[in-house]
C-alpha cells in the first residue's frame, strides 16, 4: 500500500511529543516489551493462517461496516480486569480503516488514583463505579495492521479525566483474555498495549500539556468539551520497526564474562 499515514490536527504543534527510544529503556523493560511483541506476532500468525485478521474478527456476522457503530455491538469487556474496548470508524478519506478505543472502568481503577478536579467543567463526568478512563486509541489500516496511536479530548469518549501520572499506573491493568468475540484479537490488543507502552505514556503526558496550554489560551471555557480540540496527539507505529529497535538495543548489552 502506497499511502500516507493519517494526519490529525493536534491543535498545538509546539507541544512536541517525546518519541520513545529503545536504547533509553532498561534491559528488563525491553525484555518485557519483546515478550509482548512475540505475543502480538503469535496472534497475527494464527489468524493469518486462516486468512483472517484482528479487525475482521470483530466484523464477522455484521451487515457491512458502518461509521460510528461499535464493533462488536456491546463492546468487549473483561469482568475480571474491567478492561474494555470497541472498534469503529468516522474519518472518511483517510488511510485509516478504523480504530480501537481502549478503556479501564471504575472497578478496575485503584482507589488511590483520583480523577482531576476541574471546576470549570460544563458536563458531568462518570464517577465511582461508573468512572471510565480512556487509555489510548489504536489506528488500523484496511489490512488489519496497526499504523498509529492517538490520545483525545474528554468529550470524544465521555470519560472521567485522570491526570497522566494516574493513567500511566492504569496501563498494566488492561488485559482481556476471554474468547468473546475473538480470543486472538483480545490477546493481540492486550499485548499491543504492552509493546507500545512507552509510546502511550508519551502521548498521555503530551495530552495533559496540550489540555493545559489550550485552557490557558481559552480562559473561561470548558476545554474538555471544546469541539475544536479533538485529537491531542498522534504517533505512527510499526510493530516490525519497534521490535527491531528493541532487539538491537538488547543485543548491544555487554556480555557477561565466563
Amino acid at each position: 500500500m502506497n499511502a500516507q499515514l493519517p494526519t490529525f490536527d493536534t491543535a498545538l504543534p509546539e507541544c512536541a511529543i517525546e518519541l520513545p527510544q529503545a536504547g533509553q529503556l532498561s534491559a528488563d523493560e525491553r525484555s518485557t516489551l519483546l515478550e509482548a511483541a512475540l505475543e502480538v506476532g503469535r496472534c497475527q500468525r494464527a489468524l493469518a493462517k486462516a486468512g483472517l485478521n484482528v479487525v475482521g474478527e470483530l466484523l464477522k456476522g455484521h451487515d457491512g461496516f458502518h461509521e460510528m457503530n461499535h464493533y462488536p455491538d456491546a463492546d468487549v469487556y473483561d469482568r475480571d480486569s474491567h478492561a474494555q474496548y470497541y472498534y469503529h470508524a468516522h474519518r472518511e478519506g483517510a488511510v485509516e480503516h478504523g480504530h480501537f478505543h481502549t478503556f479501564l472502568r471504575g472497578p478496575g481503577i485503584p482507589g488511590h488514583l483520583q480523577p482531576l478536579t476541574a471546576p470549570q467543567t460544563s458536563e458531568p463526568w462518570p464517577q465511582g463505579e461508573e468512572a471510565t478512563a480512556h487509555l489510548i486509541a489504536v489506528s488500523m489500516d484496511a489490512w488489519g495492521q496497526p499504523i498509529g496511536l492517538f490520545a483525545c479530548n474528554r468529550w470524544v469518549t465521555g470519560e472521567t479525566w485522570y491526570p497522566a501520572d494516574a493513567m500511566k499506573q492504569m496501563l498494566p491493568a488492561f488485559s482481556i483474555d476471554h474468547a468473546h468475540p475473538s480470543w486472538p484479537t483480545n490477546l493481540w490488543l492486550t499485548a499491543l498495549l504492552k509493546l507500545f507502552r512507552p509510546h502511550i505514556e508519551s502521548l498521555i503526558e503530551h495530552r495533559d500539556r496540550v489540555i493545559e496550554a489550550w485552557q490557558t489560551n481559552h480562559p473561561g471555557q470548558d476545554v474538555f468539551e471544546d469541539r475544536a480540540l479533538e485529537i491531542t496527539g498522534y504517533l505512527p507505529i510499526s510493530i516490525e520497526q519497534w521490535s527491531q529497535a528493541l532487539a538491537h538495543a538488547q543485543a548491544m548489552l555487554p556480555r557477561a564474562r565466563s
